[in-house]
């Protein structure tokens, strides 16, 4: 649901409630119907707003003209009464009648917005290249925040404005407009005050608007901490590191406890002084109308008093709200500038070409390759080298050399600083990024488990594989026998699975997806032994015929390579076959004899000879 348009486009920290509301009825839009029948409730609820004000202007004159009667009439009194009674219960029935499906359909509405907005930054987001999500500030705990709040926030825009403003400002300007008709004097007494008030809160909220962004920008730091903590939770104990993690937590959280106390403060401030000009423009009304029936001002009478009073209240009411309004309504763009930079992320798009051959070879030729990860890293110098079709192609290094940069390049999660890449001769920025993923399988040595059951994640790899499929994957994995084992056999929740059992799920996933190239990256890290050993006899089944490219510190799996590339520093410093280079004596010979050693190959040796 990527947009290439420039709806989104706004200046970090300049975003006005005059953009606020274009990006509100560009999701409000698809949804007309409603915003017909929200304005035609709103309309019809707030003329119902001013029946009281009307039937108490009447029905005081009325009762007065009663009361000075000599004989007061007991039946005339009783159908006054039973008049306004009549009046004023069928306006509640009405207005509730009303009101309920106003705010049933502006809910309704915001509920529809959200959940539109939710699901195109997702797939805006899902549509980002690797190299924004490994930016600093971009981490997961940071993304979740922004998506959440400022999805949260446009959403609440929206109920504030057809369930909120409209209603009261309709309401205001149709009690502005009688007190105009009943008395000009009156009228411009209560439009002296509003303008007044509605500065006030203006200054509000720009004084306010800064705190806001720093405590979102805090609570975002909160959030990232919390969650590293969680997940670094066994280092934390295993190292009694609870009281430094606790004070580090507290030394984030002061800081938005401080803006949190402050903008308060702030804000208190205000509310207190717009009450108090409210509450002068009530005096102002009472004084006037008051002094205008005193001096048999033409038309006024004491129901006129009370009218316009009801009236001024009802042009208030927007005023009393508007503090929370301009809250919400500044939380909204406070928000809503994390989430525009996100959906208006174009540059952060993946890029693909449209080359789709119909048979994929996989010969990847690297020539003069240089790569610098987003936070100034630069894993690959000058690299050179050619990966061949129906081999296998081992990746040797010590841990930082860049080897999995290689691979994230070959998968297009990156693109080259410089230097080229080629796929079966034709550059891989011409290839279509999804046909050369379909492509390619990876297994790396942590593979995500979504929350799902174990055949769901096995044919995570291939959506349209049968049971049958997925069973013999499984087996091919040396997973089945365990998996059936388990209460609820394949129906059973992969996040159960041991880390051992969860890398085979992701070998699995791997043989049903059956691609062209396989990556693998120390695919049996994780596991024990024996099962090593049953998963080589499956990869080694699964290889042939395939492009294999391998990286592993397994001395047992770079052997079987047909040809080696070292790297050290982001430079590869030798290659050839893994014979070749033992014979040459040099750096791949120190780290083969290393391995051996850290084996204890020679004692293994005695023991199996014995």
């Amino acid at each position: 649901m990527a947009h290439s348009d420039n709806t989104y486009k706004t200046q970090k920290g300049k975003t006005g409630f005059i953009q606020l509301l274009k990006h509100i009825f560009r999701y409000v839009k698809p949804y007309r119907w409603l915003v017909i029948v929200t304005l035609v409730l709103t309309m019809i609820s707030s003329l119902l707003a001013q029946v009281n004000a009307v039937v108490l202007d009447r029905s005081v004159d009325a009762i007065n003209v009663l009361d000075q009667q000599p004989l007061l009439s007991f039946e005339k009194a009783l159908s006054l009464l039973s008049l306004i009674s009549a009046i004023l219960l069928g306006k509640e029935v009405l207005a509730a009648v009303v009101n309920f499906f106003r705010r049933y359909y502006g809910e309704r509405m915001r509920i529809l917005v959200s959940r539109d907005l939710s699901l195109q930054v997702v797939n805006h987001i899902m549509s980002f290249k690797m190299a924004f999500f490994t930016t600093t500030g971009n981490e997961p705990g940071r993304l979740q925040s922004r998506i959440d709040k400022g999805v949260t926030s446009l959403s609440r825009a929206v109920n504030i404005f057809f369930i909120d403003i409209l209603p009261l400002f309709t309401s205001a300007v149709i009690a502005l407009v009688l007190m105009f008709m009943a008395n000009v004097y009156v009228g411009f007494v209560a439009l002296t005050i509003v303008p007044i008030y509605f500065y006030v809160t203006y200054i509000q909220a720009e004084r306010m608007r800064a705190g806001r962004r720093g405590i979102y920008e805090g609570q975002q730091a909160v959030n990232q901490n919390i969650l590293n903590t969680i997940e670094s939770i066994n280092v934390i104990k295993s190292f009694n590191r609870e009281e430094i993690e606790g004070q580090r937590q507290a030394g984030v959280q002061d800081v938005v406890t401080d803006l949190q106390l402050s903008t308060r403060k702030q804000s208190y401030f205000f509310t207190g002084l717009k009450g108090f000009l409210e509450q002068i423009g009530t005096v102002l009304v009472i004084i006037l109308t008051a002094y205008l029936v005193l001096v048999d001002y033409p038309g006024m009478t004491i129901g006129k008093i009370m009218y316009h009073v009801m009236l001024f209240s009802n042009v208030s009411a927007p005023i009393r709200q508007l503090h929370r309004i301009y809250d919400d309504l500044n939380d909204a763009l406070v928000y809503s500038e994390g989430l525009y930079e996100l959906m208006e992320g174009e540059d952060d798009v993946e890029p693909s070409g449209d080359y789709k051959p119909t048979e994929v070879m996989g010969r990847f030729e690297l020539q003069n390759v240089d790569f610098t990860y987003p936070n100034g890293v630069k894993a690959l110098h000058d690299v050179s080298m050619c990966i061949e079709p129906d081999k296998i192609t081992a990746l040797v290094g010590v841990s930082g050399a860049g080897k999995s940069t290689i691979v994230n390049l070959l998968d297009k999660f990156y693109q080259a600083d410089n230097g080229t890449i080629s796929l079966d001769g034709t550059p891989l920025s011409e290839w279509d990024t999804r046909w050369v993923r379909e492509h390619v399988g990876l297994v790396l040595q942590k593979n995500h488990i979504f929350d799902g059951t174990i055949e769901e994640n096995i044919r995570y790899g291939n959506p349209n594989a049968t049971h049958e499929e997925v069973m013999e994957a499984a087996r091919q994995a040396f997973l089945y026998d365990q998996v059936m084992e388990l209460p609820d056999g394949f129906e059973s929740s992969a996040l159960r699975l041991s880390g051992g059992q969860q890398q085979r799920v992701a070998i699995a996933r791997m043989f049903i997806k059956n691609p062209s190239v396989i990556i693998l990256d120390e695919p049996t890290a994780s596991l024990d032994a024996i099962a090593t050993e049953q998963i080589r006899a499956s990869l080694d089944a699964i290889k042939k015929g395939r492009t294999v490219i391998i990286i592993s510190h397994n001395i047992g799996q770079i052997v079987d390579a047909d040809y080696l590339y070292l790297l050290e520093q982001g430079r590869v410093i030798e290659n050839g076959t893994p014979t070749e280079l033992y014979r040459q004596g040099g750096r791949y010979k120190e780290i083969f004899d290393a391995s051996a050693r850290s084996m204890n190959a020679d004692k293994i040796a005695d023991v199996m000879e014995k």
